[in-house]
């Protein structure tokens, strides 16, 4: 009878996974330049992206997430990452605050908690077993800000990790490069 356990992996098929890893994500990477090089080529000169826009980026999680461009570049990169639920969960959030009615108040409460909250939800945050208990209590009867404190421990989580990698990244890194050569080129 066949062992239903595999066998350890050698230290060459590590390399090998990593090596096919960093290739996806420069694969990922490249396509990703390649369809923003194309978006501001066809944007009129006032909305292209410009190299003091960027530069803002750097400055704060927050000044990015204000850009469309910002947050669009960050997404993406957030995707090679496998963690691009932080995002989608914390503009869900936004749009979450703003809604008026009760009844869509109540909708949107529970798509959220099904979404992003509830243990072994599809695209479950990273967040302590408190917060998701507050929450699943506060989605009973939701108010605007009954996501507040675990879009917080998102906003923090994506500021101290992904951010800092995001301005050290590649796709960064290029987008900045072509960005400041179109900029010189007139």
């Amino acid at each position: 009878m066949p062992s239903l356990i595999a066998p350890p992996l050698k230290e060459s098929q590590e390399l090998d996974m990593e090596r096919e890893d960093r290739k996806r994500s420069r694969s990922l990477g490249k396509d990703f330049m390649c369809r923003m090089q194309c978006l501001f080529l066809h944007t009129s000169s006032i909305e292209r992206l410009t190299p003091e826009e960027m530069w803002l980026w750097s400055q704060s999680l927050e000044k990015l997430l204000q850009s469309k461009y910002g947050m669009a570049t960050f997404h993406t990169y957030l995707k090679t990452e496998y963690s691009d639920e932080n995002i989608e969960f914390w503009l869900r959030c936004e749009e979450y605050k703003k809604i008026k009615s009760s009844n869509r108040m109540n909708s949107k409460a529970k798509k959220i908690y099904e979404q992003y909250i509830q243990t072994k939800a599809p695209r479950e945050i990273n967040i302590d077993h408190h917060t998701r208990e507050t929450i699943k209590i506060n989605v009973m009867a939701p108010t605007p800000i009954c996501f507040d404190e675990a879009q917080k421990i998102v906003y923090k989580l994506m500021e101290r990790d992904s951010y800092p990698r995001f301005l050290r990244s590649d796709i960064y890194r290029s987008l900045l490069d072509s960005t400041t050569t179109d900029c010189q080129r007139g």
